[in-house]
């Protein structure tokens, strides 16, 4: 970044929360001093940043993660390096990369911060908006389908809110794992969406009951593997149509509320609840992160996993995406970015 005097700072863009609230109202687009690495950390020009619904939850102060204020959103991004920590030994100048920003400094703004444990070579195959999607939503459904669930060739997958950020990549995970995939979704728009993502049948909630559909397309067993970042009411429903020795991942709650588990129903069915806290995994099993990249980046390189970006809005636009999540009503994802494709 250079040395510059301390009167002369150079600055840069970035959305800014300084209270806390929904995104439209909090996140203030103003100039701010360009970061700095660590010593293991990059620097780097954003490409892309997605919305995430974490982005939304600490925008209200709701995450498990609590930054400082104020902070600039923008979990996850794409970016290249610009500037390296004096310890990075894996990125050089001029990389292209995918991964997590390092807060306060997230992906909302001109340049952003990634510690380089959690910063990951871009696939080639996938441009920059796609790219930069490709780390938190696929990494948790990876996590969650192989390590968690063990999904097996041929089973059958329900995923709920599928075509959201998180859900949209539940389908094309599992349809690359060779499961058979039940979609469910609210209204026309989102049912064509999860369509062209690959499910096998979709299910618009406000049309029908998917638990019936469930059954009616597993002849009465239920489906093997239950997606659910909702929660609530949606893992009740759950509950009643998951097969003996099924698998019930517990990826959110996204519906706002946490149910309780009725214990003695997944003794009598024999089914199993899952948790999944794919962030946990940088802590305490950093390679299996890394050999997850891997095998996304395979996945991409071959087809079978391209992330489904719906809008691709430039730095001014970026607020009013974030609110738009929080209300629920995008489909794929929103992207920030920088320089947006024709």
């Amino acid at each position: 970044m250079g040395s510059h005097p301390v009167d002369e700072e150079v600055q840069m863009k970035a959305w800014q929360v300084a209270e806390l609230g929904e995104p439209a109202q909090v996140m203030q687009l103003v100039e701010v001093a360009e970061p700095e690495p660590g010593p293991h950390q990059v620097v780097v020009r954003v490409l892309a940043t997605p919305a995430n619904f974490p982005d939304v939850l600490m925008c209200r102060g709701l995450y498990q993660v609590k930054p400082d204020l104020p902070f600039t959103p923008g979990v996850e991004l794409c970016g290249e390096v610009v500037a390296l920590g004096s310890e990075v030994t894996r990125f050089a100048v001029g990389d292209r990369v995918v991964g997590a920003s390092t807060m306060p400094y997230g992906g909302f703004a001109e340049l952003a911060l990634m510690d380089e444990p959690m910063t990951f070579p871009a696939p080639d195959s996938l441009d920059d908006a796609q790219a930069s999607s490709l780390y938190i939503g696929y990494q948790t459904g990876w996590f969650g389908l192989h390590r968690r669930a063990a999904i097996q060739e041929g089973e059958t997958l329900l995923v709920h809110a599928a075509a959201g950020g998180v859900g949209s990549a539940a389908i094309q995970l599992g349809k690359a794992a060779g499961a058979r995939v039940i979609g469910v979704v609210g209204g026309p728009d989102k049912a064509e969406v999860a369509r062209r993502l690959g499910a096998d049948v979709v299910v618009d909630r406000h049309e029908q009951d998917f638990v019936a559909v469930v059954k009616a397309e597993t002849d009465g067993r239920g489906a093997d593997v239950v997606y659910d970042p909702v929660g609530g009411e949606t893992y009740t429903r759950s509950t009643k149509c998951i097969a003996w020795e099924g698998r019930i991942l517990i990826i959110g709650f996204a519906g706002g509320d946490i149910q309780s588990a009725a214990l003695n129903h997944a003794l009598i069915k024999n089914y199993s609840i899952v948790g999944l806290h794919w962030g946990m995994y940088n802590l305490f099993d950093p390679p299996a992160v890394q050999e997850c990249h891997r095998a996304l980046t395979d996945l991409a390189t071959q087809g079978l996993v391209a992330p489904l970006v719906s809008e691709r809005l430039p730095l001014a636009g970026a607020a009013d995406g974030v609110q738009r999540l929080a209300d629920g009503t995008t489909v794929g994802r929103v992207v920030y970015e920088a320089s947006p494709s024709a």
